[in-house]
């Protein structure tokens, strides 16, 4: 039997801002324009910083009337990303992350004949304490709508791939590592001799609980205890007022945006992770492959699988100021861990396996609908595609 011929894939981003779902989606989608693949990224808008991510092999597509960021806009983006793949037909269409799964439904009305598998990903938690009972209930029944239409979904942990099984009443889920380093990436280095650098990374956005981290700074009695703050957002100007109330602004930095944060890793005691909730965070792995132990919020399951609490680093209660010093305080008092054992504890996030693992359930579900679609035939809705052509403009990164 001769084998299959590469994959066409599409993928579906509202723009190219920062976001760890989206570096993340970005990251795959070069891994897979590298093996063969022929990938386009279709998106509302080019705008962001994670424009430096693409490769001359992803073929960048961005609606043809720009599409921002607010209410409605995903649904107008998935309409979009409709029209668009209704004339130029993908395989499977990836949709990263649960802040994509609005365009699922626009993308699932296509005609059987040009109908992409539709494979979505599950990057935040599907359940959140701050919730409750019936805002947790609404979650899932806008989920089970957004993802009717999904051929298979994604998930980053044993626990959530049962839980997206649970919700939608079906077994589409499946469980695939999170890609969160390259095959080549350095070795780990040891701790700088008496460092006492905290480093966090992420948007400036209050779910983040970068206020939590820099009050615990204030908690330390130790000048010479530092935090850099790598990113930026809209909390900034607020986080930077606060700084100054506190009287950190020589001790906490906030130095703006960085694709990767190994350089301020490697100049760092430990990694911190303040955030209110968390899917799957790559960032962790990232600090602990550089060797670096990390503290973090019990935002995430990554907190279970990994094992954080203990060699690793520790594990403290969301918002809470004093437990995060207390831990900073027992991290700075204690021998740094081996960076080569933190570095092993990840090794299995590397990309190009799990890059592989991505294509085989693309492939494996685009094999289900051909084989469900040949059994039992669809009639197309013509009003699923438009009557007229429209232009759309593909850009090749340089």
């Amino acid at each position: 039997m001769s084998s299959p011929g590469p994959l066409v894939l599409g993928l579906v981003l509202h723009d190219l801002a920062l976001g760890g779902t989206e570096r993340i989606a970005l990251r795959l989608a070069r891994r897979w324009a590298r093996t063969g693949a022929r990938v386009t990224v279709f998106c509302g808008s080019r705008k962001g910083e994670l424009a430096e991510l693409l490769c001359p092999r992803i073929n960048l597509v961005e609606a043809p009337v720009e599409i921002q960021r607010g209410p409605g806009s995903r649904e107008r983006l998935g309409e979009a990303a409709a029209r668009y793949f209704s004339q130029h037909p993908v395989d499977v269409c990836f949709v990263p992350g649960n802040f994509h799964w609005p365009v699922v439904p626009a993308l699932a009305r296509l005609p059987t004949p040009i109908r992409p598998v539709i494979v979505a990903q599950v990057s935040a938690a599907l359940d959140k304490p701050q919730r409750g009972a019936l805002r947790q209930a609404l979650f899932e029944l806008r989920m089970r709508y957004r993802l009717r239409g999904a051929d298979g979904v994604i998930c980053m942990s044993e626990r959530a791939r049962d839980q997206a099984n649970r919700i939608l009443g079906r077994n589409a889920a499946v469980r695939i590592a999170t890609p969160a380093l390259d095959d080549d990436m350095p070795p780990p280095t040891p701790v700088p001799q008496g460092c006492r650098h905290f480093v966090a990374a992420g948007r400036l956005v209050r779910e983040k609980g970068f206020s939590t981290l820099v009050e615990a700074v204030a908690l330390i009695d130790d000048p010479t205890v530092r935090l850099t703050i790598v990113g930026k957002g809209p909390d900034e100007e607020r986080l930077r007022q606060q700084i100054a109330a506190l009287g950190l602004t020589g001790r906490v930095s906030l130095p703006g945006y960085s694709c990767r944060i190994k350089s301020w890793l490697d100049q760092s005691r430990a990694f911190v992770l303040s955030s209110q909730y968390e899917g799957y965070p790559a960032v962790v792995i990232e600090a602990l492959s550089a060797g670096r132990q990390t503290i973090v919020t019990r935002c995430t399951h990554a907190v279970k699988d990994l094992g954080i609490d203990g060699a690793l680093g520790r594990a403290v209660p969301i918002g809470d100021a004093s437990a995060m010093a207390q831990a900073m305080r027992e991290v700075l008092a204690a021998p740094p861990a081996d960076p080569v054992l933190l570095a092993n504890s990840v090794a299995m996030h590397r990309i190009g396996p799990i890059a592989e693992d991505y294509l085989l359930s693309f492939r494996r579900w685009q094999s289900l609908r051909s084989s469900a679609a040949s059994a039992v035939p669809c009639a197309p809705h013509p009003a699923a595609v438009p009557a007229a052509t429209t232009a759309f403009v593909s850009h090749r990164s340089t």
